[in-house]
């Protein structure tokens, strides 16, 4: 693959990305989260102060057939300043998005959704 195609589908992916944390969030504007140039180095979305609020992560995007997890991590970690929790968003051709990020966030994450539920169940 080219690596102009490549960027190109990589660019696809963090709009995508993007379109998916601006949606059913009003407060937020579509300058709020940028798609950062190719070759620039940091995350992959710029999230400007207010957006970072709603979201405190660091986003690492990769749209690749045969993706090297550690490294896609690792490399998302690094990207991460304090106080933000590195994602990793990732996907090859026609196929399904997915996310990850560390084993601790997801239990914080579930326990979170479940406290909320609880909240409204006993309103």
């Amino acid at each position: 693959m080219k690596t102009s195609s490549a960027k190109s589908k990589g660019r696809r992916l963090c709009a995508t990305v993007r379109e998916l944390l601006l949606k059913d969030v009003p407060e937020l504007q579509p300058d709020d989260i940028i798609v950062t140039p190719s070759g620039v180095t940091g995350e992959d979305l710029r999230l400007s102060p207010l957006a970072r609020t709603i979201f405190p992560i660091a986003i690492e995007c990769k749209n690749q057939e045969k993706l090297n997890i550690w490294a896609a991590l690792e490399q998302s970690e690094t990207h991460a300043k304090e106080k933000q929790i590195p994602v990793l968003f990732f996907s090859r051709n026609r196929d399904k998005l997915y996310v990850s990020l560390s084993g601790e966030k997801f239990i914080e994450l579930l326990k979170y959704v479940h406290e909320l539920e609880k909240n409204q169940r006993t309103e």
